[in-house]
């Protein structure tokens, strides 16, 4: 008997895998490992290395941005001691510095107050906002070098940490003709010779190490204003075989240039310099990178400043007041009326109610806006401190010129941005939008025309869309109902639909007209399965249930009726006139034709055969009413005096028709 050509291939990786997964052992490391388990016979797994490894942190530049920027680096200091590297470094520009003495005094002094928080040592870099001196008078020798090596450390220097050297350059020498610090000229960006002589002795004294790393402010490989003096520097590290990577900063912006002769090449944005902020996942962002060394390799990986969390700040209390605060904000309460006048002009108030279920206090800031302009609010936003068990109220002054609802209008919002004010934490809440609701049932009707008009839809993206809310359709008996004329079917046709695994629909597929219900989780279904609808005639469909049955009627005679009873299943999904509804809320199955007199009611209107009235008369059991006369602004109004007027979707024409 033949084996299975698959199981050849199983056998084999079976045994490439078993030894590696059964037993681990590191040549002189000490005896083998194995996973210790009580259970018989499970897949044993591989462990890890033991060999050494260490992490470190590199900074990119403070300087040049607001004063605010110090923020940023003492945030940066605290995600730092969260991780707790082995040392830090940094890549210059410490200082804002282009000062005389006492000011620069002062700002390194701030510098190293927040850097000296930090739980492991940190090694500065020098860069010409640190050396640049500017004043009146005469620069002194040296401008500020002689502060920088008094107050930070050397120019350049080494050390050796755990098998790796780490060697600190200085790209911000004078030029050695001229004596003039400037780093937009090349004659000015030569390593001297004294330092080029004690960096060559250096690399000397690192041969033996697995790494070498290198450190400087400009990155001179980058030519330009830098001029070619990098060659010669890279030669000599090139020379060395274990010089890893190089990293500098100074151009406030993340880059990366390869790997050259084994050496890759970094440039770091910045921790609270100045930030175009282009595009934070193009590199433009105050960041750290995070550089990680084992045997033969290291990982370098970025982390934006003010991403690291402390787990240990997110309490079980912190976690379940975020909850319950967050829950209780889902819908913000907003109190008070405010309505259309007869000039369609709109001046009212409402409050915003907040109410802080939590313990400890929360921070708000509201903000009433409206891609419509021509809305004014006041005040323009609010913030407040809310104390615990404490409801505010925030009053906003609504208003809105006469005359100026018309295809433009869109409706005011309001945004909430709210934070939780733990210990020592601040936890910022997702912010949110919510629509100010004007109230709807103030909107003047449109005259009724001296001819008959329907709504004319294109079969492709055209429809009307009602909100769920609008409607509020009770669990109760039901009758929904409209006048339609189709110019073609398609395979799938939604005419009126709110369905969704739920809630009700009439669907005209392939020209079969039908009436579904979803009641105790499944849907009924009244389909007229023997006649097939006729193109560019007017027809009236009504699907009815009245507790007990399902009926629909095509042309006022019963069409097909099924015994059901139960709850209607509800959704929150918007009611599509002339398409059906997907999951996502978004219109689909579009009907290609012109719909006329559109009536939901909270009553079961028909129980026999009649005759459809052509237009519809609204009354107390009329919960949407649709006489298609025309728009105002960007609605088709509804007649039943409930406000739930439908908008737009593509560009639906209203047209007359006999």
């Amino acid at each position: 008997m033949h084996s299975h050509p698959l199981a050849h291939v199983a056998a084999a990786l079976c045994a490439l895998v078993a030894p590696l997964s059964a037993r681990h052992h590191d040549e002189g490391q000490g005896p083998e490992r194995a996973i210790t388990t009580s259970r018989p016979n499970p897949l044993l797994l591989p462990l890890p290395d033991e060999k050494d490894a260490f992490f470190f942190v590199v900074f990119g530049d403070r300087t040049s941005g607001p004063p605010e920027g110090v923020k940023v680096l003492a945030q940066a200091v605290h995600d730092v001691n969260l991780l707790a590297p082995d040392l830090v470094m940094t890549v210059g520009d410490l200082v804002q510095g282009y000062n005389e003495t006492p000011a620069w005094l002062v700002q390194a002094a701030e510098y190293k107050l927040i850097m000296n928080k930090l739980v492991c040592p940190w090694f500065p870099v020098v860069g010409n906002h640190d050396i640049y001196w500017r004043g009146k008078g005469t620069p002194p020798k040296g401008e500020h070098e002689s502060n920088f090596e008094t107050h930070f450390g050397p120019l350049w220097y080494a050390f050796e940490h755990k098998r790796s050297w780490f060697i600190v350059l200085d790209s911000d020498e004078a030029d050695p003709v001229t004596g003039k610090y400037t780093f937009n000229d090349p004659s000015g960006q030569k390593m001297s010779a004294e330092q080029f002589a004690w960096f060559q002795a250096t690399l000397e004294r690192a041969k033996p190490a697995e790494n070498v790393f290198v450190f400087l402010h400009h990155p001179r490989w980058l030519r330009g204003n830098y001029g070619d003096d990098w060659e010669r520097v890279h030669q000599a590290l090139a020379a060395n075989g274990n010089v890893k990577a190089v990293f500098a900063g100074h151009i406030h912006r993340m880059r990366w240039d390869g790997v050259r002769d084994g050496i890759e090449y970094f440039t770091l944005a910045t921790v609270g310099g100045v930030q175009d902020g282009f595009a934070a996942a193009g590199g433009y962002l105050h960041q750290y990178e995070i550089v990680t060394v084992r045997a033969g390799k290291i990982s370098v990986v970025s982390y934006p400043v003010g991403a690291a969390m402390d787990p240990r700040a997110i309490t079980g209390a912190v976690s379940d007041e975020v909850a319950k605060l967050a829950q209780s904000l889902v819908t913000p309460r907003i109190a008070g009326e405010v309505g259309f006048g007869a000039d369609l002009s709109v001046t009212g108030e409402v409050e915003i109610v907040i109410t802080n279920t939590t313990s400890r206090s929360i921070e708000v800031t509201a903000t009433p806006d409206s891609t419509d302009s021509r809305w004014s609010f006041a005040p323009d936003h609010q913030h407040r401190v809310i104390k615990p068990g404490v409801t505010a109220k925030l009053p906003v002054k609504l208003h809105r010129p006469s005359e100026s609802v018309d295809a433009f209008y869109r409706a005011p919002v309001l945004a909430l941005a709210v934070d939780y004010l733990a210990e020592g934490l601040r936890v910022p809440l997702q912010p949110r939008e919510w629509t100010i609701p004007i109230d709807g049932r103030t909107l003047p009707l449109p005259a009724r025309p001296a001819e008959e008009r329907a709504l004319k839809l294109d079969g492709k993206r055209d429809c009307l869309t009602i909100a769920s809310a609008a409607l509020a359709i009770p669990d109760e008996p039901i009758t929904v109902e409209a006048w339609f004329q189709a110019r073609s079917f398609g395979k799938r046709v939604g005419l009126l639909n709110k369905t969704e695994s739920s809630e009700f629909g009439i669907f005209l597929s392939n020209g079969q007209p039908g009436f579904s219900i979803h009641l105790e989780g499944k849907y009924v279904n009244a389909v007229h399965e023997k006649q097939t609808l006729s193109v560019n005639e007017w027809h009236h469909v009504a699907g009815v249930f009245d507790g007990a049955e399902v009926r629909f009627y095509v042309d006022g005679a019963l069409a097909a009726t099924r015994t059901a009873k139960g709850r209607r299943t509800c959704n929150t999904l918007p009611l599509m006139i002339g398409a059906d509804v997907t999951k996502q809320a978004s219109p689909e199955s579009f009907f290609d034709g012109v719909i006329d007199e559109v009536r939901i009611s909270s009553t079961a209107r028909y129980t026999a055969a009649f005759t459809p009235q052509r237009r519809f008369e609204g009354d107390a059991d009329t919960l949407l009413l649709l006489h298609m006369d025309g728009e105002v602004g960007p609605w088709s109004v509804d007649a039943s005096g409930r406000g739930a007027h439908a908008t737009r979707i593509g560009a639906p024409e209203f047209v007359t028709v006999p």
